[in-house]
């Protein structure tokens, strides 16, 4: 069964669409995928730094492309800022300053990462957080009420990633942060930074950003004659054509962060709520797909929009090896006696597992 340490619920009647609340993030970092592949973001906010129209011509493989409207583009180069020693970008001075503040000082910008998804960065960087603060206790007290278990005896389920073909490469990952770190915190024990790693594995919320969506939005609310309007959603779809063409689906500079509040808002594969990332920036808006009656649970998925139209086999499974839980919402109790998989799904499952294992591996 799922399990509910803590939850999240309204105090108050709340309506469909509306926001419940905005939280930033502890922590949080750019897949390292996503910024090799020339997702240009701010290092400390995840801003895009692209202006919409540099974005387009990126995204369209089309280096003359001109987008109308480029006033409504809130991306400022003009006041975007290199760190004068690693030369990382940041989208303002502010951002520079506090990254430095929090975690980005000379003795921490020397370590070197392996390569890697963004969870050890999101690890490194919660590390150094408590290595630079004042009050080291408050940070990892903040740090600690995030759930942190690798395994459920309970329901006998162990983190896919903690299992024993991935014991060489924790073991592995301990030893660069202890060597790496002139301090000790209780993490760097094999225990301390299996919990580590299960913390980032299953709190980690998943931000996208996009200047191109973002000017998309301004010019969708431009008053405009209705020819107009045609000339320029027509220019929009063929746009996004272009750029599925050229791109795929991978529009956005993404990365990872970890929520104090949002992390404390159980599962349903019936949401009430889901989390969006309207400013360009990391700030999480946490917005009501349903009515929300007062003391009623704020539910979220932990799935995306297609693995929630899997079967409950697949569903649970995908929920036992990465949240440590077996599903009881009314979508799952409802289909406990379906069939177990469609044979498309087992394909699909056996990628996924394939394609970690060479992750892993590389």
């Amino acid at each position: 069964m799922q399990c509910h340490g803590k939850g999240l619920f309204a105090k108050k009647a709340i309506k469909k669409g509306d926001t419940i609340f905005v939280e930033r993030p502890l922590v949080s970092s750019q897949f390292l995928w996503n910024s090799q592949y020339k997702y240009k973001a701010c290092e400390y906010c995840l801003s895009a730094l692209e202006t919409a129209q540099d974005n387009a011509r990126r995204l369209s493989g089309n280096p003359g492309l001109s987008l109308p409207h480029t006033e409504l583009c809130k991306v400022r180069p003009e006041l975007h800022q290199a760190c004068p020693q690693c030369q990382v970008m940041y989208c303002s001075n502010e951002c520079r300053q506090a990254a430095a503040d929090q975690y980005h000082r000379d003795a921490w910008r020397s370590m070197h990462y392996p390569p890697e998804t963004s969870s050890i960065m999101l690890m490194a960087r919660m590390v150094a957080t408590v290595k630079q603060a004042q009050d080291k206790y408050c940070w990892q007290k903040l740090f600690f009420q995030l759930c942190s278990r690798a395994a459920n005896e309970e329901e006998e389920i162990a983190h896919k990633l903690l299992g024993e073909k991935f014991q060489g490469h924790l073991t592995l990952l301990q030893t660069l942060f202890t060597t790496g770190c002139p301090f000790t915190l209780q993490w760097f024990t094999l225990e301390g930074f299996r919990s580590l790693f299960a913390l980032v594995g299953t709190n980690g919320q998943g931000i996208g950003t996009s200047s191109l969506s973002q000017w998309v939005q301004a010019c969708d609310a431009l008053e405009l004659t209705s020819q107009q309007r045609e000339q320029l959603d027509s220019f929009i779809d063929q746009l996004y054509k272009d750029i599925e063409k050229e791109t795929g689906d991978f529009l956005n500079c993404e990365g990872s962060g970890l929520f104090l509040l949002q992390s404390s808002c159980n599962h349903s594969c019936i949401p009430k709520a889901e989390a969006s990332f309207p400013n360009n920036n990391f700030l999480l808006h946490l917005s009501a797909l349903s009515d929300i009656s007062p003391g009623e649970e704020i539910c979220i998925s932990y799935l995306d929009c297609c693995q929630r139209d899997r079967s409950c086999h697949s569903r649970q499974k995908l929920l036992r090896e990465n949240y440590l839980f077996v599903c009881s919402c009314p979508k799952c109790v409802s289909q406990m006696d379906e069939l177990d998989l469609t044979s498309s799904e087992e394909e699909e499952e056996e990628e996924e597992d394939d394609m970690e294992e060479e992750i892993t591996d590389v």
